[in-house]
């Protein structure tokens, strides 16, 4: 045999192998330990899902279309994650499409046409540290280091009430901030503070 076809083979097995591993990785995640993750982020939409959001930092709005028949719009998604970076670096980071599908889901159950207000999106780990030093409740392995957080808030509707939608999801972690006024959802287990 070939070195050339041994490696073709080698690069087929790893292929595989990885795409096995990855699959059953996804089963786990969205069909095991979050059930309700799988009904959120698996449920299928005539006409796509659309979102509007504003970073209250910036004043860049997001609106749009982002998924449509299951899948993600990659056009979109690169204007999500300009307009959810790191404003204080300008730094881009892509946001896990779960936690737009969490953050979709919780706008249509408030019933209202009102975008979202983003205080947070993406956070790069110079402001997370910077964040810590000045502020209390900043976690040190924060998720809006890896695109899976995202805090939040809608004006004329009540803060409280965002997060018991968020906690009916059951689809990752929800933090409420009274005296912040918003809401912080996340991609990580399902726990509360």
């Amino acid at each position: 045999m070939s070195s050339d076809h041994t490696a073709s083979l080698f690069s087929r097995r790893r292929f595989l192998k990885t795409a096995i591993l990855s699959g059953m990785g996804c089963a786990s995640l969205f069909g095991g330990a979050y059930p309700a993750t799988a009904a959120v982020l698996n449920s299928l939409e005539e006409g796509g899902r659309t979102l509007s959001f504003q970073n209250v930092h910036t004043g860049e709005v997001f609106s749009g279309e982002y998924k449509v028949g299951g899948r993600y719009l990659p056009d979109a998604f690169s204007e999500i994650n300009r307009v959810l970076r790191d404003f204080r670096t300008g730094d881009e980071y892509p946001m896990d499409p779960r936690v737009v599908d969490i953050m979709y889901t919780i706008h249509k159950k408030t019933g209202r046409a009102t975008p979202f207000e983003i205080l947070s999106g993406y956070r790069s780990p110079k402001t997370n540290q910077m964040l810590r030093k000045t502020s209390t409740g900043v976690a040190k392995n924060s998720f809006h280091m890896t695109g899976q957080a995202i805090d939040l808030r809608m004006p004329s509707f009540s803060t409280r009430e965002i997060r018991n939608i968020a906690l009916a999801l059951r689809a990752g972690g929800v933090g409420f901030y009274a005296g912040s006024d918003f809401v912080h959802i996340d991609t990580g287990q399902v726990r509360s503070w």
